[in-house]
């Protein structure tokens, strides 16, 4: 955010009682995690859904577009134009959401080391 790499909070989609969502984060590692019955595509926008956070093009949560302030989305390094909420989540993809100047847009995550079984 603003330049600034802000952690996924972990338990997003996992209730304290103990119920699980099929999309679901269980730490800070920002690894989403899509274990469901039914094999249908899964989208950023449901994530930000179980998040309870506000996401289209042209914000993500309280943060707006405007002045010199852009907000983009990156697939494998590589921008995402449209709503960002209609990423479909695929198995490995490294998903950037960059709030902040157009300086701060020149060098998103482009991959991520996953650990076996991830």
């Amino acid at each position: 955010m603003d330049g600034t790499s802000v952690p996924v909070p972990a338990n997003i989609g996992i209730s304290s009682a103990g119920g699980i969502s099929p999309l679901h984060v269980h730490d800070t590692t920002g690894v989403i995690h899509i274990e469901s019955p039914a094999k249908v595509p899964f989208s950023l926008g449901q994530l930000f859904s179980e998040w309870q956070v506000s996401m289209a093009a042209d914000h993500l949560g309280a943060l707006k577009i405007g002045g010199d302030k852009q907000f983009h989305a990156y697939v494998n390094g590589k921008p995402v134009s449209g709503n960002p909420a209609a990423i479909i989540l695929n198995a490995h993809d490294e998903i950037a959401l960059v709030y902040g100047t157009a300086a701060q847009q020149q060098k998103p995550p482009a991959s991520y080391a996953f650990t076996a079984g991830e």
